[in-house]
């Protein structure tokens, strides 16, 4: 695709579990990120039963000993000798906040990194009452003397184990997904990115990422046109962090010259495969709904 992104390595270092943690609580989610990374760390659904436990709700996203499933962002380049902050960069939630009040139609949660070499990462999540959509602003910030050419990686990462509770007379897909114009809707096996014979699309000019089961899915979506990789890997194990796969999407942020700020925006989606509403959001986006082998009915 022209004009699509240089190859900069996204980490593949698994973030390792920090003390501080903040959880923001809406209407009918309750979201925790680390301040490793402002990453998504676990995902409460208010409005929907646990399968195995009708008295819990729905946890979509956790990191534990038994599941890791997380949402992360951070920024790569090509330029030589340039660290930028990514998914393992200790962040500070900025105070405010935490729990969306009565009457209240939305709620922000703001991240900011420190300076490296002048270079900073700030991003804001925002919900909305009833929603399981979530924006995502970037702020890349350039205090340093020299010109930066920063890509934005959006990723989610899951362990290779079915959802629990999934019944072996209805089997359906589990695993990462992406979609472009071109090829449409591509799902990506785990065993394939273990084995590093993925054949799904490596770029494109719109599109974008997702992690499938049954029922209930997340999807990171980048509405604006405009070059993009998607990238998937398998990652080892490590204390504290079990082994995982990735999907993500990467994206050109522009240069950002000395003294200025660029922004992106983003949409991350985590919920109910409501089919309707999914395909509001994006194109292709109700297809992350897998039907098993009902699907030929």
């Amino acid at each position: 695709v022209p004009g699509s992104p240089a190859a900069a390595a996204v980490p593949t270092a698994p973030a390792t579990p920090v003390a501080e943690q903040v959880t923001i609580t809406t209407d009918v989610m309750k979201a925790t990120f680390d301040s490793q990374g402002g990453s998504l760390v676990r995902l409460e659904l208010l409005g929907y039963r646990d399968a195995l436990d009708p008295k819990a709700n729905v946890v979509l996203m956790d990191r534990s000993d038994k599941r890791l499933y997380v949402a992360q962002t951070g920024l790569i380049t090509t330029q030589p000798g340039v660290a930028l902050p990514n998914h393992l960069t200790q962040m500070t939630a900025v105070p405010g906040e935490r729990t969306l009040a009565a009457g209240a139609k939305d709620l922000s949660l703001r991240f900011e990194s420190p300076a490296i070499d002048g270079r900073k990462l700030a991003k804001t999540y925002s919900f909305k009452r009833g929603d399981y959509t979530v924006a995502v602003k970037h702020e890349v910030i350039n205090q340093g003397s020299t010109p930066l050419t920063p890509q934005l990686y959006l990723q989610l990462a899951r362990d290779g184990n079915p959802p629990e509770g999934e019944s072996s007379f209805y089997f359906t897909f589990t695993g990462p997904a992406l979609y472009t114009e071109a090829q449409k809707f591509q799902k990506i096996d785990f065993k394939d990115i273990a084995k590093g014979n993925t054949s799904h699309e490596k770029a494109a000019d719109s599109g974008w990422v997702a992690m499938v089961q049954h029922y209930f899915a997340s999807a990171w979506l980048s509405p604006t046109a405009g070059a993009r990789e998607f990238r998937s890997a398998k990652v080892a194990a490590a204390p504290g962090v079990m082994e995982h796969y990735t999907v993500a999407m990467v994206l050109p942020m522009g240069e950002v010259a000395p003294g200025a700020t660029k922004t992106h925006e983003a949409t991350l989606f985590a919920g109910p495969q409501e089919e309707n509403k999914l395909a509001a959001l994006a194109p292709g986006l109700e297809l992350v709904k897998d039907y098993g082998w009902l699907t030929v009915l």
